[in-house]
């Protein structure tokens, strides 16, 4: 078997390995340029993506975020009148698109619009609250005959030392 190392190999990173598996994803359709995008800063805490969909409308569009992943996906449909036209030269592509960002934890879409073939999609990132919790620490319960399930360690004493 032919296993390549990770940052996630590392077993100090536990429950990560989805991550490895997006990663993975992601490779295989960034290296796609179409349709192109800018991502951009637009506030402290808030982002926009803008993905150039010249020739798509609202109907041709559909945005999912799922594990956060966002996903743009394009499809348009020929119309009739599409399908009558003959073309001497078809430079402007109707081609399929998906498009797939990964989105950190805390990272909402707040919203999406679509002005002069530009697909605006802004996110807002949330602070999380602190969820830090103690956690008890438990004597192991009492076994039914009586005796701890306790395991047992021998102590050496040296000498001149008490043994109570």
């Amino acid at each position: 078997m032919n296993h390549r190392l990770t940052v996630f190999d590392s077993p100090l990173f536990l429950g990560f390995d989805h991550f490895e598996r997006t990663f993975d994803r992601l490779k295989k359709t960034s290296s796609e340029g179409y349709p192109p995008y800018n991502i951009e800063q637009i506030a402290e805490n808030a982002l926009r993506i803008t993905v150039a969909v010249a020739g798509f409308s609202m109907e041709d569009l559909d945005i999912e975020v799922e594990n956060n992943q966002l996903t743009i996906k394009g499809s348009q449909k020929d119309s009739e009148a599409e399908a009558q036209r003959v073309y001497i030269h078809r430079g402007i592509a109707a081609r399929q698109f998906v498009r797939s960002f990964v989105l950190a934890d805390g990272i909402i879409v707040e919203s999406a619009y679509l002005d002069n073939g530009l697909l605006h999609i802004d996110m807002k990132r949330i602070e999380p609250e602190s969820n830090a919790r103690k956690i008890a620490i438990k004597a192991p319960a009492k076994a039914t005959n009586g005796h701890s399930n306790k395991q047992a360690i021998d102590v050496e004493t040296h000498k001149g030392e008490d043994n109570d």
